[in-house]
């Protein structure tokens, strides 16, 4: 569905996106994540067709968004992260001239917008003028503008920010519904959410594509051992020894001792953390010392996205000369 070849964006000396290649499969949602500067807002416009390229290829559907942007673009929906609005009109009115800008006309334009609006929900607000309106609900008026056309692939930047909870979810819903008939493209800085949405995770950083997996292989490939910490009524020696018997633990670390008790933590590779905290549990149980306090840290995508940009990042990164990249 998307083929991206050596795309690079430079600023002068500073290069934004750098000989990025991947490819997107139709009939899923992706997540693209990458820190503050990394390129994803920069690679986004040059797929959309709304920023030109240093160098590569970009193709939707087996269209050059370069040399056949016509119809490259009558593919795509974008959501840009500051929604492209008129505020001083009503949602109909704005989604009336959005689809003629795309070439809709008469009863199909009628129609597109009539179902995009209830794809969306704002049937309920198409005639209040959008400056009246709530955040959640511009979005999703920048939701259904993408949607005109009915474009196989979406593209959505930052599409829950500024959001209040309720919103965020209402949202997500949505996503997860434009995912059964469309491919999506999801930008965010909320990993909790790439997490819960996308099929597909892809990471950058320094304009580099640094991981491309689903996020339980990504967990599986490169989270830090799952974390114990524990607190028991002895001394650190007696808490070695009786944890010398449980399996699987790879390291063992004393963070304090005082008035008789030890706080350890412990780290494990065991995928399933549970059944390694019971086997501790009954070890101090058969020596008859008390395990006063367990907590578990299970990794998350969270942990993944540190440790790859920590090791591609560094501090004080350029900005670039056009517009701001998140």
């Amino acid at each position: 569905m998307i083929k991206v070849e050596h795309l690079t964006k430079c600023y002068g000396d500073f290069t934004a996106v750098d000989d990025l290649s991947f490819e997107i499969e139709e009939g899923h949602v992706y997540g693209f994540l990458g820190p503050n500067g990394a390129g994803k807002s920069t690679t986004m416009n040059i797929m959309t067709g709304c920023l030109s390229a240093t160098k590569g290829h970009v193709q939707i559907d087996g269209y050059d968004i370069f040399e056949d942007a016509g119809e490259a673009k009558k593919r795509i929906g974008y959501l840009p992260e500051q929604p492209p609005l008129y505020m001083n009109e009503t949602p109909e009115e704005y989604l009336r001239f959005v689809g003629e800008a795309k070439g809709l006309r008469g009863a199909e334009l009628e129609q597109q917008i009539q179902e995009v609006i209830e794809q969306t929900k704002i049937d309920n607000v198409k005639k209040r003028c959008i400056s009246a309106l709530s955040k959640g609900y511009k979005q999703r008026v920048g939701i259904a503008q993408a949607l005109l056309g009915n474009p196989k692939v979406i593209i959505l930047d930052e599409p829950t920010v500024g959001l209040d909870p309720l919103q965020i979810i209402e949202i997500r819903d949505l996503i997860k519904q434009l995912g059964q008939t469309h491919t999506v493209i999801l930008s965010s800085h909320i990993l909790s959410e790439v997490q819960t949405i996308c099929e597909k995770i892809l990471i950058i950083s320094k304009g580099k594509l640094i991981a491309f997996d689903r996020p339980e292989n990504l967990e599986k490939k490169l989270l830090t051992p799952n974390e114990i910490t524990v607190v028991a009524q002895a001394t650190d020696k007696q808490a070695k020894e009786i944890l010398s018997s449980v399996n699987h633990i790879s390291e063992c670390e004393v963070r304090s001792q005082e008035n008789g008790r030890v706080a350890m933590l412990l780290k494990t590779d065991q995928e399933d953390i549970y059944s390694v905290s019971r086997d501790i549990f009954f070890a101090f149980a058969k020596k008859e010392v008390a395990l006063l306090e367990m907590a578990l840290k299970k990794g998350s995508l969270e942990d993944v996205f540190i440790e790859l940009t920590d090791k591609n990042e560094t501090e004080n990164l350029p900005v670039e000369s056009e517009g701001s990249d998140t």
